[in-house]
Parts: structure tokens; sequence; C-alpha cells
């Protein structure tokens, strides 16, 4: 029966959001990791990571003792007959997910378990995964000559940074991948509350909840590609990527949704997930070619904006190019695969200077572009960035950036040159203070 205890392994981003929204559906969650200076700061409510809504909904759990945090593993694993497996997936040279954290979970799991389990990969792990991990706790059994009955279940997150909170609590779909239907009973009591609330339940065997991840990360990083490389025509050709992006998305086949131009896509999820299930296809002996195509051109969309510019700016060598948002998207300040990442180096490499602001991700950049940091400062607002620069350019369009004070922008700024790499001003708007706009997707 259904104790109503989880232990969540590994607080990371996915791990952290998870526990706590599961408290919040009333389960008691153990959250377990081996950095015990993280668990020490989130015993103090301090928490490591930025992502709106959490701190409060944390907050309230943690004061009403349904959410506790640990490094004792194996207490945790004991004390919970519902275990998700959370740990880090980081991509191999190859593009594959290096597994070795979550199998390491498992052989754990398959020492110490004392009786039945249900094993949920929340993990973003390649298709088979769940498999692996049945034969390492198999495996550990037999070692201590036991017979336990276990579930493996693949439960993939679908959460958005800057959205995390809101997506598990309200989710398009939640996805159940066993061949259990005990376990399918258990899980459908771990997230009782949107059950309840008629959230869509797909319940489907371990490689075909697998796959869906896969798959849905690397339809919406190809449909951003694709309005990408839109925008490169739409330059070419006197064309207006915005309008052309709204008229498509009226089409009820297409939708609205990522249909975005802009600098290139990044973060935790879309380089590394289309990466893995191309390597995926390969060992099948298989070319997933139009995924392969969108990860090309969002690689070239990134230094597409380096090339635009230097055209505008001409020769680099000594100007200051005021950047705004450092993140790879708004409200997080998560930097993994930030166009930042690509853009600013290549700056620098071109010779400019760099002045940098982003409301939350100063301290990962320090780290990040350590290797360039003679060339940047660091400043303190948005409009110290703009003071004596040669261009102003928009990377991630955090709110306080979306009404920016022209006037002001206009005066600060050495040459009135504003990049938009976002497309949140129109282009009218801007050159009334004697700013030159440039967007992405629209001739100049």
């Amino acid at each position: 029966m259904y104790k109503n205890k989880i232990s969540i392994i590994g607080t990371g981003y996915v791990g952290l959001v998870s526990g706590v929204c599961l408290a919040d559906f009333g389960n008691n969650i153990i959250s377990v990791d081996n950095d015990e200076e993280k668990i020490n700061r989130l015993q103090n409510k301090d928490i490591p990571i930025y992502e709106p809504s959490l701190k409060e909904v944390f907050n309230r759990n943690f004061v009403e003792n349904r959410i506790r945090f640990t490094t004792d593993i194996t207490w945790a694993i004991n004390e919970s007959e519902v275990i998700f497996i959370a740990v880090g997936t980081p991509p191999l040279e190859d593009g594959s997910a290096d597994l070795i954290n979550v199998l390491a979970v498992a052989k754990k799991i398959g020492q110490v378990m004392n009786q039945y389990k249900v094993i949920v990969n929340k993990s973003t792990v390649p298709i088979g995964t769940g498999r692996k991990v049945e034969k390492v706790i198999k495996d550990e059994l037999d070692k201590r000559d036991i017979e336990i009955n276990f579930d493996i279940v693949s439960n993939p997150e679908f959460l958005r940074e800057g959205k995390a909170v809101h997506d598990f609590t309200h989710p398009d779909r939640v996805v159940i991948g066993t061949e259990s239907e005990r376990a399918r009973g258990i899980l459908k009591e771990v997230y009782r509350a949107l059950y309840l609330n008629n959230t869509p339940f797909i319940f489907t065997n371990l490689e075909t909840a697998e796959t869906i991840k896969y798959a849905a990360n690397a339809f919406l990083a190809t449909k951003i590609s694709f309005i990408n490389e839109m925008a490169i025509l739409c330059e070419k050709v006197n064309a207006d990527v915005q309008e052309v992006a709204q008229a498509m998305g009226k089409d009820g086949r297409i939708s609205s949704k990522f249909l975005h131009a802009g600098p290139g896509y990044g973060g935790s999820c879309f380089p590394k997930d289309t990466r893995a299930i191309v390597n995926i296809a390969r060992e099948h002996e298989l070319d997933l070619k139009v995924i392969q195509a969108g990860i090309e051109a969002n690689d070239r969309q990134k230094l597409y904006m380096v090339e635009k510019i230097k055209n505008i700016l001409g020769d680099l060598s000594g100007k200051t190019i005021g950047i705004l948002g450092l993140s790879f998207k708004p409200d997080t300040n998560d930097m993994r695969e930030s166009p930042a990442l690509t853009i600013i180096p290549e700056l620098i490499k071109l010779g400019a200077v760099v002045k940098a602001f982003d409301p939350q991700a100063i301290d990962e950049a320090h780290w990040r572009l350590q290797k360039y940091e003679k060339d940047i400062l660091f400043c303190d607002n948005e409009y110290e960035v703009m003071k004596r620069a040669d261009a102003l350019v928009l990377i991630t369009e955090w709110n306080q950036f979306r009404r920016l004070d022209l006037q002001r922008v206009s005066e600060l700024l050495k040459s009135p040159i504003f990049f938009d790499l976002r497309n949140v001003y129109q282009q009218k708007e801007v050159e009334a203070f004697g700013i030159e706009y440039y967007g992405v997707g629209v001739k100049k």
C-alpha cells in the first residue's frame, strides 16, 4: 500500500522543483543529495537556484514538515516506497547522455532496498535506460541472494525554466511508462492532486515514455531553428519574420508557440536532448536528418548574430559593446548553452570590450566566462551597461529590458545603435529617439 512517502535522489533543478511541488500535493518528501553543502543550505531554507514562486512553495512545505533534506541515501531508500531518480545526465563529447549518476543510484537501491519499491526515472535519459536500471538493481539483489519485487517507471519532466512551478502543478499531461498495474496505481496516488483535476494521464511502456520526452524537445527545438532560418531569409528578401510567424501561427496545424525568431535556443534541455536523440538513432544505424539540421541551424544562428553586429559596426577592435541578458531565457539564472556564451566570446575575439548585465545570472557568468573576464565588465544595472558603449545588444528578454527609457538609452550610448535580438521593440518607436535599430528577421 502506498505510504505517502517519497524519496527524490538529486536536488538539482528537476529534483528540487519536483520535490517541492510533490510536497505541495500533500506527499511526504525526502530529498537526497551527496553534496553536503547543498543539503545544509536547503535545511537552512537557502535555495541554490532562481525560479519564480519556488521559494514561496518551498517555505510553505518546509514549515509543514512535508519536505526534508538528507545525505543519507540508505535511510531515504528504506523509508520510502517510491524513489525518484533525478540526478544529472550531462552530455558526453559524442552528444550521448552520461548515465554514471543514474546507474550509481540504481546500484545503491539494489544494495540496500528492504521491500517492494517503485523506482521512477525523472532524469532525462536515453531510450532503454529503464531496462538498464532494472538490470543493475536485479544484479545487486542477486549478489545479496535475496528476492525483492520492484517496478521501474519512466516519468519524464516537461518543465520550462522560469515557469517550472506552474508547469509542474498545471501540466499539459503526465506521462507514466510502466508495464506494472501496481506501479500505475501508486503513481496515480503520487499525482492524485492532478488526477482528480482531470489532467490528461498517458500510460505507456518504458521505452515509449522515454521517447516522448526526446521527441517533444527535439520537435520544439527544430521549430525554433526553422523560424530562425526564415528570419535570415526575411532579411535577404525584405520580408518581416514577425508577420510571417503571426500568419503561420494562425494555422491550427502549426500554432504560434515557439515561432519567435531570435539568437538561437539554449538551456539544459533542447541542446542536450536533440544531440542525445540523434546519437541514439545513430546507435541504431539511423540518421535523423531533420533534427540534425535543426541543431546545425541553431549553431549557425548564434554566429549569425555576431556577423550581423560586425557587418553594421565594422572593425570591432577597441569598441565597447553593451550586453543586456546572459541567461538563456528570462526568469532563470541558468546560462547553460545560452546564446550569450557564443556571442560574447566571438565579439571579444574580434577585438571588442564587453559590458554586461543580467538580473540573476551574473554569478554564473563569472565562472562560465572566466576565460574572457579581462575583457568583460559586469555592471550593476542595464543603464550602466549603456554608458559610452558603441552599441547595445539585447540577448535575453527580461521584463525590465522590455520597457527601457529610450531617451536615456540614446543619451548614454556613445553611438546610438541597438541590436534587439529578441524583437522586443518596434523599429519606429526606437528610431523616434534617434537610435539605429536592428531586429532579427527584418531587412533594415
